[in-house]
């Protein structure tokens, strides 16, 4: 995994940092985001809604990790740095790996959330190349699915072949809603045997090597799409480094009303935030108060009756970088920056 390495060593940096405001203490990294991004984007779980099967105790003298016996071999041989491979400690399949790192002295990860959350919110060089990978193949898996469907379709038709073509690809489907024109109301719609009709919504969140894409496409009947792009440029607009993610939550939230949605709009649905090794990393709120770094990544996802917009992007110090984007994609310029807007049901 080029760069792996380099990329590891400062992230050593930045959790030594959060242990020496814990008194040095070990810290004891149990969840999949925070393992997996020190991990340099191990796949830690077997069930994609089980626990991971190891977990990291960041020791002074290096970092110990305790694994499921029965994963060991399979992580060692193809998941782990080399570095990682020769601190392993095995743990018998009954024991959870999260409850054998903390039977000694630490800090649980959940002591240190935020501090955590700022270690992994800049992004370095490999891992950023590796999101800009996934974030492209995301985009161009929804191109040409979508690209393939027509009205008659159902939506677990239409979900199946996205997440069979995301595995495929290696990504992990963790997220695959579909909504047609009968249930564009929903803003979670999981697939139902409902047919897509005039007009559809696809939703996606797609990981590998730990880090995760969002994104939303829509196909059939085009709408205006122009005021709820405002909303999302006040979200974007309001996401600089050096300014706190609740004061970018309240300019997003503020802006429905401006353009002209109702003013409460937002408290139908969460609007997302910062993303990465977590689909939201946190998901945005007035109680986040965590501080906006350069090189982050977010997926902002504002929404409204039949209307919604989400890419993952990377705010770099030149401005924004759309990381799922497929030149294939209608699009249209906004403020500088090209969005996707909803794509006619193409020849079956």
């Amino acid at each position: 995994m080029a760069g792996a390495s380099e990329d590891r060593i400062e992230k050593q940096d930045r959790l030594a940092r959060v242990r020496r405001d814990v008194d040095g203490a070990t810290l004891v990294l149990t969840s999949h985001e925070a393992v997996s991004w020190y991990l340099e984007g191990a796949r830690t779980h077997v069930s994609l809604a089980g626990p991971p099967v190891l977990a990291v105790r960041a020791e002074t003298h290096g970092d110990v990790l305790f694994v499921a016996a029965n994963e060991a071999d399979r992580l060692i041989a193809e998941e782990l740095l080399p570095e990682d491979a020769e601190r392993v400690v095995r743990v018998p399949w009954w024991i959870p790996p999260s409850v054998a790192a903390a039977e000694r002295s630490g800090v649980p990860e959940s002591q240190v959330a935020a501090e955590l959350r700022a270690a992994r919110a800049r992004m370095l060089p490999a891992e950023t190349e590796r999101y800009r990978i996934l974030g492209r193949e995301t985009a161009e898996t929804l191109t040409d699915v979508l690209g393939r469907v027509g009205s008659d379709q159902t939506e677990r038709a239409v979900a199946a072949v996205v997440a069979a073509e995301f595995i495929a690809r290696g990504i992990d489907p963790l997220v695959v809603l579909v909504a047609g024109a009968d249930r564009g109301a929903f803003r979670h719609p999981l697939p139902t045997a409902g047919v897509l009709g005039d007009r559809a919504i696809v939703v996606v969140c797609g990981r590998r090597d730990g880090l995760i894409a969002n994104a939303t496409r829509w196909v059939g009947a085009p709408v205006d799409e122009e005021p709820l792009l405002g909303v999302e440029r006040a979200f974007l607009d309001a996401s600089v480094p050096g300014a706190r993610l609740d004061e970018a939550f309240a300019a997003g939230t503020a802006a429905y009303a401006r353009f002209g949605f109702d003013a409460d709009e937002w408290q139908r649905h969460h609007q997302g935030g910062p993303s990465g090794y977590a689909g939201r990393d946190p998901r945005a709120a007035a109680s986040t108060v965590d501080r906006l770094v350069e090189n982050q990544a977010f997926a902002w996802n504002p929404t409204a009756p039949g209307l919604k917009v989400e890419d993952t992007m990377l705010r770099t110090a030149e401005g924004w970088d759309v990381l799922t984007v497929d030149d294939r994609w209608p699009s249209v310029e906004y403020e500088g920056l090209r969005r996707p807007v909803a794509r006619a049901y193409g020849p079956r």
